[in-house]
């Protein structure tokens, strides 16, 4: 890892931290609301399991399309060797013993179901962290990370730098509720301070990643006085100019490629994502198909989908939409943003203001992402902003940092918030 820090001004920076206040390590406050708190198994019936196996038995496969493999979208040999692998290898009852290996509760704010992990680390000075994931990633995409956090040393970190760690299921994926109405990243960040009510944090750290990253920003922005820093991957928010740099114009064209040919499924996911559902919520090979392009096209996989994820990731989490119906659901949070129902011009921005009061500490941890859309060059970034404590930089990583490099994430996690602790 390599940090940025000759970029950030320090005198700034620690005053920024003498400002957030000395964060001290507390149990949660016990309130009356935890008496809705209930745990919660993942268990999928036999007969479930058995309809699953025949209907991946009875897949109709489509014509396969022309062209270089996978640029019309997923390919169908390595579908058919995917849903091969799923009907007659893949072990749900193993990887569901596995989810279950994590404290998992379902709750109720303000109407709607909420599913998450809270992992308690057993060390004193642990501090809550909230984590929120995005699509089409679940829960799933940031449990490879949870361990190392919560109990650092077997995982060659110090018990100061452990973390009480919380990870909700977004409304409508996984094992959260149907989400209500109204359902966009600003009402999700009020259903998360409800649920840190609820788990008696007063003050916690936040990360998240897609969806996530907005949802943690929004909650550094709207609620400084319950954040103690937050973090999301990516470079620091820069001011909007043109190009000066062959290398900087090279990513802007990168940019419009990407929107031209790599976000029809925000459009339809956007627009009318309950025809899509139906597909998807009856077919397995086509959920699958679904998700598993969006895995190879975001990830740092150079076209090879196994290299950062097995047959059994993928498969576990396509079961997690599959055996909850939440496809459908989960795609939603596109539709009940508006952004995609309204013309270009007329779009607002979609920055969110800052507070007037203190600035949260915020780091940036910038892993390469999604390799179509290409990587902003460090140049655009003219000035970085005082309250940027860490700006890292990495060579390795996709759009999902969690389960693609944990270490990497964990260790970042770490350095941003040690000097937050004291």
């Amino acid at each position: 890892m390599t940090a940025l820090n000759d970029a950030i001004n320090r005198r700034d920076a620690l005053r920024l931290l003498g400002a957030a206040a000395a964060w001290t390590a507390v149990a949660p406050t016990p309130s009356a609301a935890q008496a809705d708190i209930k745990a919660f198994n993942v268990h999928v019936d036999n007969k479930d399991l058995a309809d699953l196996r025949r209907r991946l038995a009875n897949t109709v496969w489509p014509p396969d399309a022309t062209g270089k493999p996978w640029s019309m979208g997923t390919d169908l040999a390595y579908m058919r060797q995917l849903i091969a692998y799923w009907k007659d290898k893949y072990d749900w009852r193993a990887h569901e013993a596995a989810l279950n290996r994590f404290d998992q509760y379902t709750t109720t704010i303000d109407g709607q179901k909420i599913h998450f992990i809270h992992q308690k680390s057993r060390h004193a000075s642990a501090m809550p962290l909230l984590m929120t994931h995005g699509y089409p990633g679940t829960i799933w995409e940031m449990l490879p990370s949870v361990a190392a956090l919560t109990d650092p040393p077997p995982h060659g970190g110090a018990a100061t730098d452990s973390f009480h760690v919380i990870v909700p299921s977004l409304p409508g994926f996984g094992f959260s509720g149907e989400p209500l109405d109204g359902s966009t990243p600003d009402r999700i960040v009020e259903v998360w301070i409800g649920l840190m009510d609820k788990l008696g944090y007063r003050r916690f750290g936040a990360y998240g990643s897609d969806w996530g990253a907005g949802i943690t920003t929004q909650l550094g922005t709207r609620f400084p006085d319950r954040l103690i820093g937050t973090a999301i991957p990516g470079a620091p928010p820069r001011t909007p100019r043109e190009p000066q740099t062959p290398e900087e114009r090279a990513y802007f064209e990168g940019v419009e490629r990407f929107s031209a040919e790599e976000t029809g499924y925000q459009y339809i996911q956007g627009t009318k994502p309950q025809s899509l559902a139906y597909g998807l919520t009856d077919s397995p090979a086509g959920v699958a198909a679904w998700v598993v392009e969006k895995l190879r096209a975001w990830s740092d996989c150079k076209g090879d989908v196994e290299r950062r994820f097995s047959k059994d990731q993928i498969l576990t989490l396509v079961s997690i939409y599959w055996h909850t119906r939440t496809i459908g659901t989960a795609t939603r949070i596109y539709y009940a943003t508006g952004r995609w129902r309204t013309p270009a011009g007329a779009r607002p921005s979609q920055t969110q203001p800052q507070s007037t009061g203190r600035r949260v500490p915020q780091g940036y941890f910038d892993f390469p992402g999604i390799a179509s859309r290409a990587r902003p060059p460090k140049s655009l970034v003219d000035k970085v902003p005082d309250n940027v404590t860490l700006w890292s930089y990495h060579e390795t990583g996709g759009h999902f940092p969690a389960i693609e490099e944990p270490r990497l994430l964990v260790e970042d996690l770490r350095a941003f918030f040690r000097p937050l602790r004291s």
